[in-house]
């Protein structure tokens, strides 16, 4: 089937008005050449600067015939737009009868059909399924790629479609948090949990992310200047804050309820559901019984691992035309690094808080904390950091400046963590409600036989005043 004639006309006309615009030529000289008015070249061009080489073609003359009433086509419209959306045939219905009332020429349904179907797309949309179902189908989208590796990490989690052993032998389903280099596509760190995302899996995944790993086919490491996540709990919280500012990279939050730019880093998601998980034992498959599971933790990290390193990085990516391996790599450069792994710990994987030393030492979570190195600064606030994993020992701060590492006496050789305490604390508050409702218990026991109390005296109601309203009732 040919070009309609109104685009063969366009072309036509580019064609002419191609040497002015690409080339230069004057349109006096291209006029006389070319056989056409100079009026009619400088006609052409406004129409091309106005809206490109289709508004070249000619104007389509108007269909003869009755036009229907610009007030008539208004209120067909709005019938079309609103809530519950009618059908066709009501909306002509009603236009009928408002066309007889106020005098207008009749319509037809298939004009009304015409005027219905007629309708911008994106107000149809926005009328019946709301601001969130067109900004999802026609908002702009504003497509932005870090300009070189480690510029923008995006970070996020997913449970994964597969079923595994936990440590007791049980089925568990895992979550992955992975770390996204928005440059390169590379996964620079990553992370297999059971259990809820928290900000110590997250630390961990950065952790992974940051430091050189032993694996020469994986050199993505380094500290990103931007950290691109969602606005969980994990991801919002103070630990990470204090984290971001330590390492002096900052975190930019997606909007809520727009994630906008988070494809990338849900394509490995899927890339790794797909492509991996499929093949492996326990995966889960929507509509079919739960398989039995066989891997455990540890072999299923070893897994994707090798997925990632071997695989992923080394196949052309489709958006950046090259491997997220060479990507990364690029000329060869130095990412931004922490001096040592155990600086890195510290600030990752302890928790900051604010403490006074006192004489005894510094006092937390009902622990007593101490160190010689303390005695210059009692009475002074100082920050400690604490492994919420271990918390026999803390690393104490004053001014931003490491003083010592201090103990608990009563734990120095073994690890307490912090929901061991907390549970100690539940078990120690269950045996002090027993034993006081067994002491409470001997004393109603000995108690003698009771009578009921004599009702104390009361005196006299006093009798109301009746309210006069009117002299009759005097």
């Amino acid at each position: 089937m040919g070009a309609p004639a109104g685009a063969k006309t366009a072309a036509a006309r580019w064609q002419v008005l191609r040497q002015h615009v690409e080339s230069g030529v004057p349109l006096t000289q291209l006029a006389a050449a070319e056989k056409v008015g100079e009026r009619t070249l400088q006609r052409w061009l406004a129409a091309y600067r106005k809206g490109g080489i289709a508004a070249l073609a000619p104007a389509t003359p108007p269909k003869r015939g009755r036009r229907t009433h610009p007030d008539l086509v208004a209120y067909i419209e709005g019938l079309a737009l609103s809530t519950p959306r009618p059908s066709t045939a009501a909306i002509f219905r009603k236009a009928a009868t408002t066309a007889t009332r106020r005098g207008w020429p009749m319509v037809s349904a298939s004009t009304v059909r015409s005027i219905v179907t007629g309708l911008d797309p994106g107000m149809v949309t926005l009328a019946h399924q709301g601001a969130a179902a067109y900004r999802d189908t026609y908002e702009l989208v504003w497509r932005h790629r870090a300009e070189r590796a480690n510029a923008t990490w995006q970070a996020d989690h997913t449970e994964l479609d597969i079923l595994i052993l936990d440590a007791n032998g049980r089925p568990a389903r895992p979550w992955l948090t992975v770390i996204l280099d928005d440059y390169s596509r590379a996964v620079c760190g990553y992370m297999v949990f059971l259990g809820a995302p928290s900000a110590m899996n997250t630390a961990l995944a950065l952790r992974h992310a940051i430091w050189p790993k032993n694996d020469p086919n994986w050199p993505m490491c380094g500290l990103p200047d931007v950290l691109y996540v969602d606005h969980g709990t994990d991801f919002t919280s103070h630990h990470l804050a204090q984290t971001a500012n330590d390492l002096h990279f900052q975190i930019i939050y997606s909007t809520i309820a727009r994630p906008q730019g988070r494809g990338k880093i849900e394509r490995i998601f899927g890339t790794i559901n797909t492509e991996l998980l499929a093949e492996l034992p326990g995966y889960l498959t929507r509509g079919q019984r739960h398989p039995e599971p066989v891997l455990t933790l540890p072999e299923l990290d070893t897994a994707i691992g090798e997925f990632i390193s071997a695989k992923y990085h080394r196949r052309t990516h489709p958006e950046t035309g090259d491997s997220p391996y060479r990507t990364w790599i690029g000329d060869g450069w130095l990412p931004r690094l922490p001096e040592t792994i155990d600086d890195l710990n510290l600030l990752l994987l302890t928790v900051a808080k604010t403490r006074i030393v006192h004489r005894d030492g510094v006092r937390f979570q009902g622990l007593r904390y101490v160190s010689p190195l303390l005695a210059a600064y009692v009475k002074e606030q100082v920050v400690i950091r604490y492994d919420p994993r271990d918390i026999s020992e803390i690393h104490v701060f004053h001014k931003n400046q490491y003083i010592c590492k201090a103990v608990d006496p009563d734990h120095a050789s073994t690890t307490v963590s912090l929901k061991d305490i907390q549970h100690a604390r539940a078990v120690r508050r269950r045996e002090l409600r027993g034993q006081i409702a067994e002491r409470i218990a001997v004393v109603t026991g000995h108690q003698g036989p009771s009578f009921p109390a004599s009702p104390a005296p009361t005196s006299p109601a006093r009798r109301k005043t009746k309210l006069r309203t009117y002299l009759e009732d005097d």
